[in-house]
This record gives structure tokens, sequence and C-alpha cells, in this order.
């Protein structure tokens, strides 16, 4: 081969691609019960974390996500009654993003989905926490080339 960097095989973005399908593919399953997609599992984790309040600029960085792709999600769990967004009374410009008790509640809806999804992936707990640092390493690198 005249090109062989040029190999789909000796790529690493092609199994980081195929590996993205694969876990939204399966959480998608996991999660149907829910009626949550696996983006809006993505941000109902992020609220669990501490039941307080985030901004959307906050929610934005946790997820590495912007407002254009975060505010639809937000509308459509909202809508779904699973929590609210108020306009901050300090500062008009934020809006806060906050849990309803019906949100909340969920947790116990998708408390397996960790386990189950881990289970499916069928790395013991040293290569997840590896290839989570790994990944981590990943998006740092390229958070700093822009």
């Amino acid at each position: 081969m005249a090109y062989e960097q040029l190999d789909l095989d000796a790529q690493l973005c092609f199994p980081l691609h195929a590996a993205t399908r694969a876990v939204t593919r399966a959480y998608s399953a996991l999660l149907a019960e829910s009626g949550l997609t696996y983006t809006q599992y993505l941000v109902m984790l992020a609220l669990w974390k501490d039941l307080e309040p985030l901004s959307i600029g906050e929610l934005g960085i946790r997820l590495r996500l912007d407002s254009g792709t975060l505010t639809p999600l937000l509308k459509r769990l909202e809508a779904a009654g699973h929590l609210h967004r108020v306009r901050s009374a300090a500062d008009e410009r934020r809006v806060l993003i906050s849990l309803t008790e019906q949100g909340i509640a969920l947790r116990e809806t998708v408390a397996d989905v960790p386990e189950r999804m881990a289970a499916a992936v069928g790395l013991d707990e040293r290569r997840a926490a590896e290839l989570r640092g790994l990944l981590a390493e990943v998006m740092e690198s390229l958070d700093r080339v822009g």
C-alpha cells in the first residue's frame, strides 16, 4: 500500500468512532425503560451528582456540549417533568437547571445501568479505570490543540 498511514485499521479515530457508536447503542437499550436517551442520561448524571442547580454554562462545560446542543435536551427533559429551567435572580443572563422530585426519583429506575453496562463492556475494574484514564488524556490533549 502506497499510503500505509491511511490504512483504516491503523487509525485511532476508527475504533474510537466505532466504540462510541456501540456504547451509545448499548446505553439506548439499557435506558429504554426510563424513557431517557443516552445524552439525556448524561445530563441527568451531571445533575444527580450534587443535586444542586447548575447553570447551562456549567452543565455545558461538564458535559462538553455547547448551549445550542444542550438547550433542546433540557427543554425535552423539562417537558418530561425531570427538571426546571429558571433565570438566576442574581444574573438574569444565567439559566439555572434544577431537578424536580420526579427527576430525582428517576435515579432509582436507572441505578443498575452502570453495572449492566460494565458487564456488557466486559472489562474488569482495573482495565476500565485504565481506559477512562487514557480517554481523559486524549480529551485533555485535544482540548489543548483546540
